[in-house]
This record gives C-alpha cells, sequence and structure tokens, in this order.
C-alpha cells in the first residue's frame, strides 16, 4: 500500500542502524512496534526476533498486522477461499455501494460500482464463514487483509481518503481481483494489540521500542477511514461529502499535546532500546526530542535524507524532487 509516513524506503536504514547499536544477532529479542501502520517495519524483523509485538489505534492496521504478523503458520486451504471470493457476484444493497458509489446515489466515488458491490459481497462472505465456524480466527485476519489491500489498489483516490477523485481512474476501472496477503512463516508466537500506545506501553515490556508515531496534524483514522468502514463493517451514517466516520485523534497530531504524551511513553516504556522514527517537518523538533530522551539514558541520533510520500502525487510532477530527513533517535534506557 501507498501509505503516509511508510518506512519502506527506509528499512535498510532502520535496519542498519540497529546492528549498529545492538549488533547483528537479535534472535533472542523481543522487537515492539507500537504505532505500526502497514506493518512493514514488523514485517521486516519478524524472522530476525524472538518476538513481534505490534500494535495500532486504528482497526485496519490492527487487520493488517494480524495477518502479516499475527498468522506464522501455512494455511492450507487459503487459497482455496480466495478463489471462492473471486468468483462472488457483487450484491446490490451492500454498505460500501450504497454509500461510496455513485450507484448508491450519495455522489460519492470512492469506488465503480462494480467493485463497490463486489466488496459488499466478499466482505460479507467473510463475516458469515467467522460467523458459522467455517474458518479459523488465523484465516479470517488473513482473508480480510488479503480484500482490504485489494480494495485499496482499485479505489478512486489519490492514496488517501480524505476525498474521492471525479472521474475514475484507470486503476479503479479494473475489476476487483482479490490477491492473497501472504505473510512470512517461522516458529515464534507474535502479539498484535489494537490499543491506545501511551496505556499499551504500562503493559508490556521487551528488548527493543520502535516508534513511529504521527508526525504532524494529519490524523491516520480520517485519512484511511474507509479501511476501517471495510475491515470494521457496521452500519453508521457517512458524514458530509466523503463519508467521514468518527474517528480517533491521536495526541500525537496536537501540538499542544504531542510533547507530554511522548514523554509519558518514554518514562513508563519498559525497553532497554528505544529508536524513533520522526523526520525535520514534525511537531516536535530534534532539539525537543533530545532533551525529553536524553533524560532516560544514552541518547544518539542518526539520519538520512529520502524521498518522501506526497498523497497528491499523481498530479504533483515535481514529486521525486520532494525530499525530507529522517532521523532515528536513539535512547538506551
Amino acid at each position: 500500500m501507498n501509505y503516509i509516513g511508510s518506512k519502506y524506503s527506509l528499512l535498510d536504514f532502520i535496519d542498519g542502524t540497529i546492528n549498529e547499536i545492538i549488533g547483528n544477532n537479535l534472535t533472542d529479542l523481543v522487537f515492539c512496534d507500537i504505532f505500526a501502520g502497514t506493518g512493514i517495519v514488523g514485517r521486516h524483523f519478524k524472522t530476525k526476533v524472538r518476538k513481534i509485538i505490534s500494535n495500532d489505534i486504528e482497526f485496519y492496521s490492527y487487520t493488517l498486522n494480524r495477518n502479516y504478523i499475527g498468522n506464522h503458520k501455512e494455511l492450507t486451504d487459503k487459497e482455496e477461499y480466495i478463489n471462492k471470493l473471486n468468483s462472488l457476484s457483487g450484491i446490490d444493497n451492500g454498505f460500501i455501494y450504497n454509500q461510496y458509489c455513485l450507484g448508491g446515489g450519495n455522489n460519492r466515488q470512492y469506488f465503480s460500482d462494480e467493485n463497490g458491490k463486489k466488496i459488499d459481497a466478499i466482505r460479507t462472505k467473510i463475516e458469515d464463514w467467522k460467523d458459522n465456524n467455517k474458518i479459523s480466527e488465523d484465516l479470517y485476519y488473513f482473508l480480510l487483509c488479503s480484500l482490504i489491500e485489494s480494495a485499496d489498489k482499485c479505489a478512486n483516490t489519490a492514496s488517501v481518503y480524505g476525498a474521492f477523485l471525479k472521474h475514475l481512474k484507470k486503476s479503479a476501472q479494473k475489476p476487483l481481483l482479490i490477491t492473497p496477503a501472504d505473510y512470512q512463516l517461522n516458529c515464534n508466537n507474535h502479539e498484535v494489540y489494537n490499543e491506545d500506545a501511551n496505556k499499551l506501553i504500562k503493559r508490556i515490556e521487551g528488548d527493543i521500542l520502535y516508534l513511529d508515531p504521527p508526525y504532524n496534524s494529519r490524523q491516520y483514522g480520517a485519512n484511511y477511514h474507509l479501511l476501517n468502514t471495510i475491515a470494521e463493517y457496521k452500519p453508521f451514517t457517512p458524514k458530509g461529502i466523503t463519508g467521514l466516520r468518527a474517528y480517533n485523534k491521536s495526541k500525537y497530531c496536537s501540538k499542544a499535546q504531542v510533547l507530554n504524551t511522548f514523554e509519558s511513553l518514554i518514562r513508563d516504556a519498559k525497553f532497554q532500546y528505544i529508536i524513533l522514527s520522526y523526520n525535520n517537518e514534525g511537531l516536535m523538533s530534534i532539539e525537543t526530542i533530545k532533551q525529553i530522551m536524553k533524560k532516560y539514558g544514552h541518547y544518539q541520533v542518526f539520519s538520512k535524507e529520502y524521498q518522501r510520500f506526497q498523497a497528491d502525487r499523481l498530479e504533483n510532477r515535481n514529486y521525486l524532487t520532494n525530499k525530507t530527513t529522517e532521523y532515528l533517535h536513539v535512547l538506551r534506557k
């Protein structure tokens, strides 16, 4: 997925920094990715550590990580169920079609009519299988994750769901096809949570705590609201032109609250190493982060310039020249 703040292009930088400060052998360590997003960092370290603890307050994120991190054994019948989902015909009375497609009559066009109907049919079938105990919990989240990622590929947006495009773009015109969200196999059990990071931190412990909180006022719950709607698939009354749902408002997106919230997390963390990803355009300055973290142990900082994500990149001809600097703030408590 194209995702705001994705660390996919920075994995080598993160991995190299951890190897430099901790060493190359992480096999006995517990790694926590407490603002997991799509889980790309946790997935990178899944086979390198003893256990991943993954968390995010957004339910779509929990769904992705419950599959990619939580699932670690082979599901022998997963291809059979993917084929069954792809063979379904769309339905006319589903929530996505009625609320987020032009044919539904609400003047929203997040998906083509055909794809909206197909999403409803597939989401309904997955829930029916779960309710009737025809699939395991592991298979449920594998199928739901596969649906979310496949639906995202044919969404009629400029990557985020703050608005839809006036006309169906080429990728949104293609028929929805569910592709399997295959995950890494290994012998270790992992933990996946759907909680407020500052509350969860009081109940967990480990060796490496990786922090990738929101940097600015952009709320993930608003920008990816439709993924939560597909993941939860519970009725509500969408608001406004964009069909927004009620969403979590992170204190890390508030200039008035971020400093106290961040320091509380650092103070309460029962981890030897804390690694914070934060770029030079965030609400907290580099110096402020340094002053907070150095109170609790030995502090270092590493940096790397990279191309940043642009939500409107389809219309931004200068996208490839837009760069920012990512900082890894490292604390050894």
